[in-house]
């Protein structure tokens, strides 16, 4: 964008003392020090970048609230159980955004143990979730009070749950039920 931006050098210098501090995640340490950048290169030089909006702010968000991811040798990125292949920047063009994500609605999503999310019909009506947890498993009902509750409504097994009529969704499709209640729109 700009072949002649530098970080300042103190700002230099804080960012390299910061990142000899990290693990070593490469592609973590890439991307803090895009952050870095990125922000002091609009600080700087706001017409460089006029309508683009902080590409960085998810990620930071992601860092921010403990998130971390790794790349497998088939080029996949895992999220910590969530893959999927990076495409191109031309691929990613036509693909519908990612929901505004509030700290509403990722304090919904964050919970201990291996979670699966359930609806009533795909991407309508109540959402419920499943934690299963070392030694229990727990149901909890997404409330219009914004919390999870407990509850028994969902059947003890995946094949009860869809024979009851309960559909597995993604996790995108939580997130959007999610912000729909939050919003005041729920289905």
């Amino acid at each position: 964008m700009d072949p002649e931006f530098q970080l300042p050098p103190e700002f230099s210098a804080e960012l390299e003392e910061f990142l000899r501090r990290m693990p070593f995640l490469g592609d973590v340490r890439s991307t803090c020090a895009g952050a870095v950048r990125m922000a002091e290169l609009r600080a700087q030089n706001p017409a460089v970048v006029p309508d683009l909006p902080d590409l960085y702010e998810p990620l930071v968000l992601f860092y921010e609230r403990g998130g971390e991811f790794f790349r497998d040798h088939a080029g996949f990125l895992d999220l910590t159980g969530v893959l999927f292949r990076p495409g191109t920047l031309r691929g990613h063009l036509g693909t519908t955004p990612l929901t505004a994500l509030s700290d509403v609605v990722l304090d919904a999503l964050d919970a201990e143990g291996h979670i699966s999310f359930y609806a009533v019909t795909y991407g309508q009506g109540l959402l419920l979730r499943r934690r299963e947890l070392r030694d229990e498993q727990r149901d909890e009902l997404f409330s219009q009070n914004l919390c999870w509750e407990p509850t028994n409504l969902l059947p003890a097994s995946e094949k009860e749950a869809e024979e009851a009529g309960w559909v597995r969704i993604s996790d995108l499709e939580a997130v959007r039920l999610i912000e729909a209640t939050v919003v005041g729109t729920a289905p």
